[in-house]
């Protein structure tokens, strides 16, 4: 049985608020859930992104007076008709990742067994783990990852599942086939080895660099046709001037544009199964501009969805 989620205060953009276990199979086309807390570096230690998926909700709380309004970055109106209920939180363990872990996984399972796409809301980027591990029965699938820092390390302060270690370990995981990589940039967690090992597994790397000289066209075109993508948003690879909520700001990033390139690029080209957007501190966000942005792209991933779904 899926873990029980926490009631948010207001849901994404007005949507309704659904009990996971009363989801229904086909009810919904996207199912939106907070993950807080993922897997700690400093046990006791709320991540730093734990107050994103409110903040995230609430940014657009106006969509739920006018639903039919016309959205010009789809042509359609807003989510495009799409079925889209949230189910609230994952309830967080300070201590324990492996109990996050767990219920994330669970949560996810539970979306997918319902029929629909789940929207993850973190948390930082330790969440989106257990949430690929939930398609362990549904692959292959690819993973579209925009980030500026690759997530390859196989561990940092002796812990192998915190945000430094994403996408090593969905490499380790035989669903996961190929990995496309959009906005690495500056200096992180990653050394010239993880480098090296990325690119021996078959990651397609596209940096900032790369974006900005070439455009998106590029990394659109690495996505096999018409295989089933997860897309794995860590906000960090916009650029500061758009989402300046995060922890380590980099710059020369994604422009808002190129992120609904690669969104709605992607979605015409393969199926997006899963959608994640991590890594977002309210805190460093005064002006609440960069929640709405985030907002906004979850709005047009889940118009994409609805088009593909139709």
């Amino acid at each position: 049985m899926a873990t029980t989620l926490t009631k948010p205060a207001s849901t994404f953009c007005g949507v309704p608020f659904c009990e996971l276990d009363s989801l229904a199979a086909g009810e919904a086309d996207v199912v939106v859930i907070g993950a807080p807390h993922g897997t700690p570096y400093e046990p006791g230690v709320p991540s730093h992104a734990a107050n994103a998926p409110t903040a995230v909700r609430e940014a657009l709380g106006w969509f739920s007076v006018g639903p039919d309004q016309l959205d010009f970055d789809t042509a359609e109106p807003v989510f495009a008709g799409a079925r889209v209920v949230d189910c609230g939180d994952v309830p967080g363990d300070l201590s324990d990742g492996s109990v996050n872990r767990e219920r994330i996984e669970a949560t996810t399972r539970a979306v997918l067994a319902a029929g629909a796409v789940p929207l993850l809301l973190g948390g930082d980027d330790s969440t989106p783990i257990p949430m690929i591990a939930a398609f362990e029965d549904r692959g292959p699938v690819t993973i579209v990852q925009v980030d500026a820092h690759i997530d390859w390390r196989h561990e940092r302060e002796g812990v192998t599942h915190g945000y430094s270690s994403t996408m090593r370990r969905a490499s380790e995981m035989p669903w996961v086939t190929a990995m496309i990589q959009i906005g690495a940039r500056g200096p992180g967690s990653a050394r010239t080895s993880e480098r090296a090992d990325a690119l021996d597994w078959g990651v397609q790397f596209f940096t900032g660099r790369d974006v900005h000289t070439d455009g998106v066209g590029p990394a659109i075109d690495a996505v096999r046709p018409g295989s089933d993508v997860i897309l794995a948003i860590d906000v960090d690879g916009i650029d500061p001037s758009v989402v300046p909520g995060v922890i380590l700001p980099a710059f020369g990033g994604l422009t808002y544009q190129q992120m609904l390139d690669v969104i709605h690029g992607v979605s015409a080209r393969a199926r997006i199964v899963g959608v994640d957007f991590v890594e977002f501190v309210p805190e460093r966000d005064p002006s609440g501009s960069g929640a709405q942005a985030i907002a906004r792209l979850a709005s047009n991933t889940i118009a994409m969805i609805a088009r593909q779904r139709r």
